[in-house]
C-alpha cells in the first residue's frame, strides 16, 4: 500500500504541474531541438526531407524494458511516464491519483500472469493487506510543512485484517515495545516525505551517514575576502562547519582545510549565527532543524574556497587556541560540508598533506607560518604510539597527499587502531580508551553549542521524481528492536 499512496502523490502533484491530462508537459529534448531548429534553420531541397525518419527499432523481445528498471534505464522523470510506459492510455492515468485504483486495477493482471506461467494458486483465501488511505491531509508534527497527501485511515478495504493489525500494535505498544521520536531518514523535498528504496531512481540500499558538525569561529578573514562579503555578514558570528567521525581528536587541531575550487555559502541559521558550507550540506541541515526555519536557506553571502586561505578561526576543544585555513587537494564538495578539520596526528592524510603544504608552501600560496604548528598527540596506541598518522605514513612510504591507495590503507588502519586500541592523552577523559572517550567528548562539544548533530546520505540518492535526496529529522513511529530482553527471546 505505501507504494500506492507514494505513487498516487507524485502523480497528484504532477497534474498540479501539467494540468489532469499531462497535457502541459513539455520533453525538454524536443524543446531543445526545437530551439535549435529555431537558431539555426534549413531550407529542405525536396519534400522528402520534410519527413522525419523513423525512430530504429530492434525487433529482439530481450530489449524490451518495463516497470521500475525502465523508468531507471530511460531517464524518464514523472511517475504519468511510467504509467505510459505500462501500456495504460493517458487519460485513464488521473485516475491513479486515488491509491484504491492500483488496488483494484493490478491484481487481476497479477493473477492472470501467474495462471499463465502455469502457477496452481488457490485464489479464492486471497485478501488484500493494507488499511484504506484518505486526503484529510498530512499528519504534521513540530517541524512538518502541511501538505495535501495522502495519510492512513480508519479501514474500509478490509475490516479483518486491519482488526488484527491493530490488536498487535497495541499489544506491542502495551508492552513498550512501539517507540516514538524523531529519527533520521532519507527524505525528498520535493516530494515532501520520506523516500524508501522503491522511490528511488538511484540510491537503493544507501542510509544516512552520522557525523559531529564542528563550529569553527571565524576569528579574522583572509585578505582575499571583499569588504561588500564582510558587509553582508555585519552582524553575524559566522562559523566555518567541519563535519567529523571522530570528535573525540579535536583537541589536536592545527589547522582547518578547504577546497580552493569549491563554492561555500554563508547561511543563517538564527539571527545572531551562520554557517560557512556548501549548498548540498546546508540543504540537508536544512531539514534536520539546524536553521531557525526548516526547510529553507537563507543565503547571506557566498565566498570561493581559495579566496578563504589564509582565514583565522578557533577550533572548539582545540589545544591551539587560533589556526589558520589552508588549501587541501582532496576536499570534496558532496562529502561532508566542504570543511575538513586538520588532525595530523591521527589522520595520515592530514599529515601528508601538512607536509606537502610546509615543502610547497610558495607553491600552495599560503604563508609558511600557517602551517607551523606541529603534531599535537592526542591518542596512544600499541602498535603506533603517540603520532599514529607520522608512524603510518613512513611505515608504508607515503610521499604526499597524491599517494591515494597508500593513504587510503593508512586511514583505515590508523581508525581502527584508535577506536580499538586507543587511549586518551588529552582533555577530561585523558587515560580513558577511545571506545569509552568519543561519545562523551562528543556529548562534550554538543552541550557546549560548540557542535551539534549532523547527517547526510552515505552516497547520493535521487527520488523517481529527479530530486536529490536529503537526511531528515522525521517524526515517526517505529519497534525497538534493540531492546535485550527481546532480542534474547529471538535468540532462543
Amino acid at each position: 500500500m505505501a507504494r500506492s499512496v507514494s505513487s498516487a502523490d507524485k502523480l497528484i502533484r504532477e497534474m498540479e504541474m501539467f494540468g489532469e491530462d499531462f497535457s502541459g508537459y513539455q520533453d525538454p529534448e524536443l524543446v531543445e531541438e526545437a530551439a535549435e531548429q529555431l537558431t539555426t534553420p534549413t531550407a529542405p531541397h525536396n519534400e522528402k526531407d520534410l519527413v522525419a525518419a523513423p525512430a530504429p527499432t530492434s525487433s529482439d523481445p530481450s530489449k524490451a524494458k518495463k516497470g521500475k528498471l525502465a523508468a531507471k534505464s530511460t531517464g524518464l522523470t514523472y511517475q504519468f511516464q511510467i504509467m505510459e510506459l505500462l501500456g495504460i492510455p493517458r487519460d485513464e492515468i488521473k485516475q491513479f491519483a486515488d491509491p484504491i485504483h492500483w488496488m483494484k486495477y493490478f491484481p487481476p493482471i497479477a493473477q492472470q500472469d501467474c495462471t499463465a506461467v502455469g502457477a496452481r494458486i488457490d485464489w479464492r483465501r486471497s485478501f488484500v493487506t493494507s488499511t484504506s488511505p484518505s486526503s484529510t491531509g498530512r499528519l504534521s508534527g513540530s517541524r512538518r510543512r502541511n501538505t495535501k497527501l495522502h495519510i492512513l485511515s480508519t479501514a474500509d478495504v478490509n475490516p479483518y485484517y486491519d482488526s488484527f493489525v491493530r490488536w498487535q500494535m497495541n499489544e506491542l505498544k502495551a508492552q513498550g515495545r512501539i517507540k516514538f521520536g524523531e529519527r533520521y531518514t532519507i527524505y525528498s523535498p520535493k516530494d515532501d516525505q520520506p523516500c524508501m528504496d522503491h522511490d528511488r531512481a538511484s540510491g537503493e540500499g544507501v542510509g544516512p551517514q552520522e557525523y559531529t558538525a564542528i563550529k569553527m569561529k571565524v576569528l579574522e578573514w583572509a585578505s582575499g575576502v571583499s569588504d561588500d562579503f564582510k558587509a553582508a555578514l555585519e552582524g553575524l558570528d559566522v562559523y566555518m562547519v567541519a563535519a567529523t567521525l571522530r570528535p573525540e581528536t579535536m583537541y589536536g587541531q592545527t589547522n582547518c582545510f578547504v577546497g580552493t575550487g569549491i563554492n561555500y555559502g554563508i547561511y543563517k541559521a538564527s539571527e545572531t549565527e551562520a554557517y560557512l558550507v556548501t549548498e548540498r550540506a546546508a540543504r540537508n541541515m536544512a531539514f534536520q532543524g539546524t536553521f531557525d526555519d526548516r526547510g529553507k536557506l537563507h543565503k547571506v553571502a557566498e565566498v570561493k574556497g581559495a579566496d578563504l586561505v589564509g582565514t583565522k578561526v578557533n577550533p572548539p576543544f582545540g589545544v591551539i587556541p587560533e589556526i589558520y585555513i589552508v588549501p587541501m587537494e582532496g576536499v570534496l564538495a558532496n562529502k561532508g560540508t566542504g570543511v575538513v578539520s586538520c588532525v595530523p596526528s591521527d589522520s595520515p592524510d592530514d599529515y601528508a598533506t601538512l607536509m606537502d603544504l610546509r615543502k610547497k608552501a610558495e607553491y600552495y600560496k599560503i604563508q609558511p607560518e600557517w602551517v607551523a604548528n606541529e603534531p599535537i598527540p592526542v591518542l596512544n596506541t600499541p602498535n603506533y604510539g603517540d603520532v599514529t598518522a607520522a608512524a603510518l605514513v613512513a611505515k608504508l612510504k607515503i610521499n604526499s597527499q597524491k599517494d591515494k591507495v597508500q593513504l587510503a590503507e593508512a586511514k583505515d588502519i590508523a581508525y581502527k587502531e584508535g577506536f580499538n586500541f586507543g587511549t586518551m592523552l588529552v582533555g577530561d577523559y585523558k587515560g580513558r580508551p577511545v571506545q569509552e572517550a568519543k561519545p562523551l567528548v562528543r556529548k562534550q562539544l554538543i552541550d557546549a553549542g560548540l557542535a551539534f548533530p549532523y547527517a547526510e546520505p552515505e552516497n547520493q540518492v535521487i527520488s523517481r521524481s529527479a530530486d536529490e535526496c536529503v537526511v531528515a529529522l522525521c517524526d515517526q513511529w517505529y519497534l525497538d528492536y534493540g531492546v535485550e530482553d527481546w532480542k534474547a527471546k529471538a535468540k532462543m
